[in-house]
């Protein structure tokens, strides 16, 4: 007998067996074939893979003199220490991350609606007022959430800010922390810059801005002090991504100036350099343009802005001898015109001497 042959032999045999187990299994009452199932179903599984394999001659014929090969396979197979029910977790983690990341992107592709009931209403968007004040909704729940999980008492956490935006994105976060100073404008528990800053959010300075009475839904609820803490992070981790404004840079500078200048000694490691701190939040935010415009700003020909070896940060250095009391240097008004973004007027063309006939 080939080897083809013996295979096709043991894969019949198993076939069979299956068969004849199958049909035992559908006479049982329904609770019996649901305790079979597992069984039934790696049967099947066994079967499908002699169906394609080709073993040794000397495996199949051990297999063959065996009076029950599909038996004696599951066996095996059930006493093994499989992956199995790693693999299902594995799979229902991963179809819930998906899911979460789904619901994620369709709460941050939901735009902040700005406007009132009635003006949604004659504007035939309804649908997108109602989807936004539901997704508001969620904002403030997560908010509120976030500071009962995050704060221990003394300190409230990054992470319960990221956890947050990362779900509603800035935009909507923001609006429904505005929201809440706006309404309690009573509590002097928020700051007055979170005050000021609510009071200048665009959706409370707008005549046709969100409905007083609809907007008070989205109120949160958490220890205002905790609010006040929350919102002044999201300001903050808000502003790192922004790009830096002129206004930015020359204040740094300014920053900087002041600070060179008011060392009463030599304050670098090695006692050479007089040294100040570039502030970590204007780092964070710079190119390498803004490090050099801030660097153009500083009337310091020594000047560097280097890391140190013991310590974090960048720090501006200048020598012993420079002269400190130099005034903030000013981009040249042509450097001023070699940046700006209008065009240059285009040449008048030569007029072309008429053709002599």
């Amino acid at each position: 007998m080939t080897n083809k042959e013996l295979n096709t032999k043991l894969y019949e045999k198993m076939s069979a067996q299956q068969d004849e187990y199958r049909n035992w299994l559908l006479q049982q009452p329904p609770e019996e074939i649901l305790n079979h199932t597992y069984e039934y179903t790696i049967r099947e599984d066994i079967v499908m893979a002699m169906s394609y394999l080709d073993l040794p001659d000397d495996q199949a014929q051990a297999l063959l003199a065996s009076p029950s090969p599909l038996e004696d396979v599951f066996k095996v197979y059930d006493n093994f220490e499989t992956t199995h029910m790693d693999a299902i977790r594995e799979s229902i983690e991963d179809r819930a991350h998906t899911l979460i990341e789904q619901q994620k992107e369709e709460i941050r592709q939901t735009p902040v609606y700005l406007h009132s009931g009635p003006y949604a209403r004659e504007h035939g968007e309804l649908d997108a007022y109602r989807k936004s004040n539901h997704v508001n909704e969620m904002c403030r729940d997560a908010i509120d959430k976030s500071i009962g999980e995050h704060y221990d008492g003394s300190y409230l956490g990054v992470d319960a800010v990221r956890d947050v935006v990362d779900t509603f994105g800035f935009d909507r976060t923001l609006y429904i922390l505005a929201n809440t100073v706006h309404h309690k404008d009573w509590d002097m528990r928020f700051s007055r810059g979170n005050q000021e800053w609510a009071a200048s959010h665009p959706a409370f300075s707008a005549p046709d801005g969100p409905d007083p009475n609809k907007a008070a839904s989205y109120v949160c609820n958490a220890h205002s002090g905790l609010v006040d803490l929350f919102l002044s992070e999201v300001r903050r981790e808000y502003l790192l991504t922004q790009p830096l404004t002129p206004t930015d840079i020359e204040a740094e500078a300014k920053r900087l100036l002041s600070q060179l200048q008011s060392l009463p000694e030599l304050n670098s490691p090695s006692g050479t350099h007089f040294m100040a701190e570039v502030s970590p939040g204007f780092m964070a935010r710079a190119s390498s343009q803004d490090v050099d415009a801030l660097s153009k700003f500083l009337p310091f020909k020594s000047l560097t802005l280097s890391q140190l070896n013991d310590r974090k940060g960048i720090f501006a250095m200048i020598a012993a001898d420079e002269d400190r009391n130099k005034p903030l240097r000013r981009p040249s008004v042509r450097s001023k015109l070699d940046k700006s973004d209008t065009p240059p007027k285009p040449k008048a063309p030569k007029k072309k001497k008429e053709m002599e006939l």
